[in-house]
């Protein structure tokens, strides 16, 4: 059977029930206007209450609920690493803003945060030895042959939201995150 986020889970349990998923739902609550998601202020409320609080309506709730569920049921590529048009676009800007352009993306991850690792983006002119180097959006990605299992599958986006814009990370390896999304543990 398959599981859909419902009014009546506690945002720390769709973190917990969703890890792989959390930093997309999590982006996607805070856009809405549940801004405490990310600093966890507020993980122990129900989605329900949490949208009341915030004076919202059901309405209102059930076209969150249907854009969480839609987050899962996202197929995951487990082959490859994906980079979105919107961070394709942006890395780009950056690339030319920094005398950089057609150069690679380094990603990566390294031993950090509360669940025990965070991501990496940085430039890349050209891959390092023993690197994989995989293409998407046109934009090569360099990634050092050990962090390979764990980062295939990943998804990187560019988001631009209230509480600031960046790259962020969907990886369907996860087996735990924190609530804002910064640390994720296997």
């Amino acid at each position: 059977m398959e599981q859909k986020i419902t009014r009546e889970m506690t945002i720390d349990d769709i973190f917990k029930k969703f890890p792989s998923k959390s930093p997309k739902l999590a982006q996607e609550m805070t856009n809405t206007g549940l801004h405490c998601v990310g600093c966890s202020a507020a993980t122990w409320e129900t989605v329900e209450a949490g949208m009341y609080s915030h004076g919202m309506s059901d309405e209102q709730i059930d076209t969150l609920l249907g854009r969480l569920n839609k987050i899962l049921e996202e197929k995951e590529d487990l082959t490859t690493i994906t980079i979105t048009e919107k961070a394709a676009k942006k890395y780009n800007e950056i690339l030319e803003e920094e005398g950089k352009a057609g150069w690679g993306m380094r990603f990566g991850e390294r031993a950090a945060g509360c669940s025990g690792f965070e991501y990496f983006l940085d430039y890349s002119e050209k891959p390092k030895p023993g690197d994989l180097v995989l293409e998407s959006q046109g934009i090569q990605i360099h990634i050092h042959h050990k962090s390979t299992e764990r980062l295939m599958g990943c998804v990187i986006d560019f988001v631009d939201g209230l509480h600031g814009a960046g790259f962020k990370i969907t990886n369907p390896n996860v087996k735990a995150s924190c609530g804002c999304g910064n640390s994720h543990g296997y």
